[in-house]
């Protein structure tokens, strides 16, 4: 199953950061692959809000639509993604938002993830890795945009990870 883990530390808060992440609905204007991503349902609790979403994708001809369901904890600065249908066996993804030095945080994203059948996998697993492992990325130059660019470089440590579960 593949796996990726990337931490970047950015030149804006936690809090903004946390924020640009759970604004799932603009994910179209800067997330790979993504054409769409539609709050379905939001429920809040005393530990933070539950979405569930509708998010399509599209890579060349190829286009599907998946639900997932995210878990928004603000106090622990941590979203947690779950998604099981669509062309996805299944995905999840951590989200991590640690305060640092002055307007600064460290982003923590894990995300590993299956594709539904082999033959999805063989084609569409490699423009998969390449989009995963762009997302801190797009989402640090998305907080530039939004926020104002406050930095030239940010530091990070990205690797593609395998993981297997027993």
């Amino acid at each position: 199953m593949p796996a990726f883990q990337e931490i970047r530390r950015v030149q804006h808060s936690a809090d903004e950061m946390f924020e640009l992440v759970a604004d799932v609905e603009r994910y179209h204007e800067f997330v790979p692959l993504c054409l769409r991503h539609a709050i379905l349902s939001r429920e809040s609790r005393p530990d933070g809000e539950i979405l569930m979403t509708d998010m399509t994708v599209q890579c060349g001809l190829y286009r599907e639509s998946y639900i997932s369901r995210v878990a928004l904890d603000r106090a622990k600065r941590r979203i947690l993604v779950e998604a099981s249908d669509g062309p996805l066996r299944e995905l999840r993804t951590q989200w991590t938002f640690q305060p640092r030095a002055a307007r600064s945080c460290e982003v923590g994203f894990y995300l590993h993830y299956e594709l539904a059948t082999p033959t999805l996998a063989l084609l569409m697993g490699a423009i998969l890795d390449v989009a995963f492992g762009r997302f801190v990325q797009a989402f640090e130059r998305r907080a530039d945009n939004v926020y104002g660019r406050r930095h030239k470089r940010s530091s990070c440590s990205p690797q593609k990870i395998s993981v297997s579960f027993s």
